[in-house]
């Protein structure tokens, strides 16, 4: 079969336009190739994938991509020569059509999303694994797709039958792909023969559960620059390589090959190795695929990534915030403005912050993962954006310290208050200091977090029209007085159908002060009445 669906040409890529790309009468296309998202850039507001992971992950190779066809893959007369660099394509307003076309021209055979001919090298794919597994081996067309159920698996997103898979189509399987490449599990898998052993355990990819933050511009074109962060002076570009920039394919026998630059970071750490199979008949379907572990091995050291929230452990370990689908974003704006933001696990800003502020744009904040355990228990996407809120990180506004930890911690002590507060309500009224409350607790937390967000963003907007700098332009009085009451009328609605009893009304009321922050010592468990 020839290698067919070149993802540099075809449109396979779901994108949003800027209003001024056209008239609103004018015919743009909903999806582009590669090549047409490099060189329109600047007339597309942002990607249009609903996937959370599937959109982070190709931002990421998108990154690779403009850092190489700008030359900004290497830094060679340090970070301030390559800043000065970035801010003259900023300048130009759109990214450099002769580097752009220079770079199709040089891997075009290497972006078929499907090659099955004997030198074949399908993107972001292993065509041995046609040989090294077993035709009977196959993953499936439903385990491709990480919102389809497969085998024994609950049906969440869609329904479907192993028996009778539906085809996915080129765009469809393009996303997935990128998906397993940077959110694939650990653990069983399909059986790969390397060198006469076999094997069928896979080790969880680079970004498992956890949550991606990006610096978002105006168009895709600002997003893009915003998300380079400069290598280092020795990061040579023939050296720190993309997967399909590779002369060979990587040894599986072996542990994977350390990254050297930020390329190589953003798109060579994939732990799992995949084989997409085309329907025969419609070449832009996928009927089946190949899903296996890429190396024996495993991971080696783990490169610090630059789009990650890092936080060190009590035993001392870094790791990244993990992706937490009840967890609003605002509630993580201090760990991505502040310095030294803070929190007993010292949490530290992505990397790639400290370089999207040297750009003279109002850039949000963009949050995306997945929430999902280490192995194969997947939960709900991830998928948030903040408005325009770099311009008040601490570097740029010294207001900010004060204000933005302070605004945040004060909004999530009443949530923890009412999270006590209505648990010992619930605790009381029922007789049983070992009951979890978890039914009130929860719909405590649905009335007043999101009331809260708003309360915070209220607050925020406001911040950089205050010129008081003694706590930042905030009112500290006033914030602590809205999210009291906030906490208050939660409390007072979820304990409303026991309060019309006796008993209940007395466990409500006893229970109340935990909003104020009861001051009297207790065991863990016991109620003020003990």
């Amino acid at each position: 079969m020839p290698a067919t669906t070149n993802i540099l040409y075809e449109p396979l890529v779901p994108v949003h336009w800027a209003p001024r790309a056209g008239r609103p009468d004018a015919a743009l296309p909903p999806k582009v190739g590669l090549r047409e998202l490099l060189l329109r850039s600047h007339d597309i507001e942002g990607l249009a994938i609903a996937d959370a992971p599937a959109h982070s992950a190709l931002l990421r190779v998108l990154y690779a991509l403009t850092a190489r066809v700008t030359g900004l893959d290497e830094a060679k007369k340090g970070p301030e020569d390559w800043l000065v660099r970035r801010d003259d394509f900023l300048e130009e307003g759109e990214l450099p059509a002769a580097g752009i076309e220079a770079y199709v021209t040089a891997y075009r055979d290497r972006f078929f999303l499907f090659d099955l001919s004997a030198d074949g090298r399908p993107w972001m794919q292993d065509p041995r694994l046609a040989q090294q597994c077993d035709a009977a081996s196959t993953a499936g067309v439903n385990k491709l797709v990480v919102t389809r159920p497969s085998g024994n698996n609950h049906a969440w997103w869609s329904h479907g039958l192993d028996a009778r898979p539906d085809p996915l189509p080129a765009p469809q399987a393009l996303l997935n792909l990128l998906t397993w490449h940077y959110w694939g599990p650990s653990g069983r898998c399909s059986s790969r023969e390397v060198k006469g052993e076999k094997s069928a355990s896979a080790t969880a990819g680079p970004l498992r559960s956890a949550l991606s933050y990006h610096p978002e511009g105006a168009t895709l074109f600002e997003t893009l620059l915003a998300g380079l962060v400069p290598p280092e002076r020795t990061v040579d570009r023939e050296q720190d390589r993309c997967p399909w920039e590779w002369d060979e394919l990587p040894d599986p026998d072996g542990p994977p090959t350390a990254p050297t630059g930020p390329c190589s970071r953003l798109t060579a750490l994939s732990m799992h190795a995949l084989l997409l199979v085309p329907d025969e008949e419609d070449t832009s379907l996928v009927r089946d695929a190949y899903i296996t572990w890429a190396y024996r091995k495993g991971r080696g050291a783990r490169p610090g990534d630059d789009y990650l929230i890092w936080q060190i452990s009590k035993q001392g370990n870094l790791y990244p915030r993990s992706a937490d689908s009840q967890r609003a974003l605002w509630r993580d704006l201090d760990a991505l403005l502040l310095i030294d933001p803070p929190g007993a696990a010292q949490p530290r800003r992505p990397e790639v912050f400290e370089w999207a502020l040297e750009l003279a744009l109002d850039l949000r904040v963009h949050a995306l993962g997945f929430e999902q355990d280490g192995q194969a228990k997947d939960t709900q996407f991830v998928d948030s954006v903040t408005p325009p809120v770099l311009a008040l990180a601490e570097r740029r506004s010294a207001r900010t310290r004060p204000a933005v930890g302070r605004l945040r911690a004060m909004g999530e002590q009443f949530g923890r208050r009412l999270d006590r507060a209505v648990r010992r309500a619930w605790r009381i009224y029922v007789n049983d200091q070992k009951d979890s409350a978890e039914a009130w607790a929860q719909e405590g937390a649905a009335r007043y977090w999101p009331a809260a967000e708003a309360e915070f963003w209220a607050r925020f907007r406001l911040l950089d029209r205050t010129e008081t700098s003694l706590d930042g332009g905030l009112d500290a009085q006033a914030a602590r007085k809205a999210f009291l009451g906030l906490a208050i009328r939660a409390y007072d609605e979820v304990t409303a159908s026991a309060s019309r009893t006796q008993r209940g009304a007395r466990a409500v009321e006893e229970a109340r002060v935990e909003l104020f922050g009861d001051p009297r010592p207790r065991k863990p468990g016991q109620s003020s009445a003990a």
